[in-house]
């Protein structure tokens, strides 16, 4: 988990995205990188990859893992009792999140638009 949270410390701050306009903002993707990683590491034996994809319109999270099994958000969320928040944080900080199978598992990934990074 260290070295996933260290990794996109320092790729944000390769991007020139450590001091968004939100000083807060940094920290979220940060955070991301830590419930999707840290979901393989309960549910899915640990991540295989861990992939920071850049481009002008978004920033991409992507966390990939030996299991074919889907995530899925529990219902009603218990705010309060421990275990279960790391989807629902995902879904709140995140414009957008999602999952793909693939031949190897599958990726989780979770999207945050450049703009609300670089206004």
């Amino acid at each position: 988990m260290a070295r996933a949270r260290a990794f996109t410390t320092e790729a944000l701050r390769d991007w020139s995205w450590s001091t968004p306009p939100d000083a807060d903002l940094g920290e979220d993707v940060v955070l991301l990188v830590a419930e999707l990683v840290g979901n393989a590491m309960l549910h899915a034996g640990g991540p295989l990859e861990l992939v920071l994809d850049a481009t002008p319109a978004r920033l991409r999270i992507e966390v990939s893992d030996a299991s074919s099994v889907l995530p899925t958000l529990r219902t009603p969320h218990r705010p309060g009792l421990p275990g279960g928040h790391g989807l629902y944080i995902v879904q709140h900080t995140a414009d957008r999140w999602g999952s793909d199978l693939h031949s190897q598992g599958k990726s989780i990934w979770a999207e945050i638009d450049a703009g609300r990074l670089l206004a």
